[in-house]
């Protein structure tokens, strides 16, 4: 799973692009989300991430001087998002190595086109990367060990994602993980979270309000209660204090908000 970070200052769209797009499909996980450079740059430095999603005109810290604190140390490919057509702004972007450029409106189909170009990018990286390996450290016996360690964790990292996109609609304990997977819950625990950027439970509940957020959109007739139960979560005042915590109101809040 690639690893994303989204910085953007209006809410709305920043939580629209967190929980209302599904990031699986594109073999993707959201492990941070900032409301302005600043945070941005904290999350990139705590993460590390794979691709960065940043709106340009953000306050304290714009986008473009956030991507020019942090892409010379950490090696992500960077989309960034505006609601500007200035070419001075998309010259700054290309020096900085932006793969690509967004206006709003968003376009999930141009999304989803740079997602896929940002994946490339990302291998493409790793193959050069892997061949600089090869000429001048392959032969070290501890090199290949940290490789086949560095795949194996991530493998159980994905069996665990698997479960909650499969189930997420069940209820699914810590104890059902180990089980299944046969290892210890603490050290799923930390793999998941080296892995991911949070714990099981949390990322467990993001996607379950993600799911909720897309049925509030399309389901008009469907009760907030029912939403809940469909996304795996029976207790109505727990779904609602969950949901409040992610998206900022409550669901009745939001489903007024994008009448």
């Amino acid at each position: 799973m690639y690893k994303i970070v989204i910085a953007e200052d209006e809410e709305i769209i920043r939580k629209g692009l967190v929980y209302s797009i599904r990031w699986e499909d594109y073999g993707c996980v959201v492990v941070a989300e900032a409301q302005n450079g600043v945070e941005g740059v904290e999350a990139i430095r705590r993460h590390s991430p794979d691709i960065v999603i940043a709106d340009i005109n953000m306050p304290i810290m714009a986008g473009l001087e956030m991507l020019k604190e942090t892409h010379e140390d950490h090696d992500y490919s960077a989309i960034i998002l505006s609601g500007y057509s200035s070419f001075e702004y998309a010259q700054k972007a290309i020096e900085l190595g932006v793969l690509g450029y967004l206006s709003k409106p968003l376009d999930l189909e141009e999304l989803k086109t740079v997602i896929s170009k940002a994946k490339k990018d990302i291998e493409l990286k790793k193959l050069v990367q892997q061949n600089r390996m090869s000429k001048n450290e392959l032969k070290e016996i501890n090199l290949f060990r940290d490789m086949y360690n560095a795949h194996y964790d991530n493998a159980v990292v994905d069996q665990m994602l698997q479960m909650i996109f499969k189930d997420f609609d069940k209820k699914i304990v810590m104890r059902d993980v180990v089980q299944k997977l046969n290892y210890s819950e603490t050290f799923l625990n930390r793999k998941f979270k080296e892995t991911v950027g949070t714990t099981f439970n949390e990322y467990l509940n993001r996607y379950r309000i993600q799911k909720a957020i897309v049925l509030l959109m399309t389901e008009k007739d469907m009760s907030i209660q029912e939403i809940a139960w469909k996304c795996g979560i029976s207790d109505y005042k727990y779904f609602g204090s969950v949901f409040k915590k992610y998206v900022g109101c409550s669901p009745k809040e939001y489903v007024a908000k994008i009448q």
